[in-house]
């Protein structure tokens, strides 16, 4: 690994670049890149096949022997920064000290794979809230999901908030974007079952078999699923409530259809 150059000024144009890539997806998605903030962060992209073009490290927080050790045969670009610099562009109050620059995925759904004959998805149509969207991605990520489908979505994936709240799991799974009508295609296409979480007209989670080809759709807390994924559902399914509300947290629902399906499957 080269010896790094330095930056110190907040005003160099790889600063503010950086700057952008944080706050705007309009940014991100003209670029191709997105930022990254912390060591599991960045092992995590680079494991899940991500390019990582730049990387930039704070001396006085994280030494180059460290960062050529953690991050030793790459072919990015290091940069060192200047304390004043790394605390203008961390996202986190609690920092490690690196920070880098990875090329972004197309997510196009022909390019999801799978390994076994009974896949079984995550669907999530019209996601908003970055939170939401990182828990259903820890959720996947810890029941291994064979790949997470985001129908509609309204945040960019790489928003730092998703990738700060999911703690990298937005890379360590399979992720297919596009709208609930090419989703529900590919779908019928690949000769998966449909099991739409829903209020009414609904049987109970337990009752049905996700042994074979299954994915769970969820919509969001506010107004749940479209009449296009009720539809063309399979079975719509309720996780029946004891209390005074009669609903839970998307993300929270979720896990427990997911989980439910493993279950079966003896996990």
């Amino acid at each position: 690994m080269k010896e790094p150059k330095l930056i110190s000024s907040l005003q160099n144009p790889l600063i503010k670049k950086i700057l952008l890539l944080k706050e705007k997806s309009k940014e991100r998605k003209k670029t191709g890149l997105f930022v990254v903030e912390g060591r599991r962060e960045i092992e995590l992209a680079r494991k899940g096949g991500y390019v990582m073009e730049t990387v930039l490290y704070c001396p006085e927080i994280l030494s180059f022997d460290n960062v050529s050790s953690l991050f030793h045969r790459i072919e990015a670009e290091v940069i060192e920064i200047s304390r004043q610099v790394y605390e203008k562009v961390a996202y986190r109050e609690t920092t490690e000290g690196v920070l880098a620059l990875f090329r972004s995925k197309s997510h196009n759904l022909e390019e999801i794979q799978f390994k076994g004959k009974n896949p079984l998805l995550l669907i999530a149509e019209a996601p908003e809230k970055p939170g939401n969207i990182g828990a259903l991605l820890r959720t996947a990520d810890a029941a291994a999901v064979d790949a997470v489908l985001i129908a509609n979505p309204k945040s960019n994936l790489y928003n730092p908030n998703i990738i700060r709240s999911s703690v990298g799991c937005v890379f360590t799974n399979q992720i297919g974007i596009g709208t609930t009508e090419e989703i529900i295609r590919f779908l019928k296409e690949k000769g998966i079952s449909i099991y739409c979480a829903a209020l009414t007209a609904a049987k109970p989670y337990v009752e049905c078999d996700f042994n074979l080809a299954s994915a769970i759709v969820v919509g969001t807390e506010a107004t749940g699923l479209t009449k296009d994924w009720l539809q063309s559902s399979d079975e719509n399914i309720i996780i029946p409530m004891q209390g005074e509300i009669d609903s839970m947290n998307v993300s929270v629902s979720a896990a427990i259809l997911i989980f439910e399906a493993k279950r079966q499957r003896g996990f």
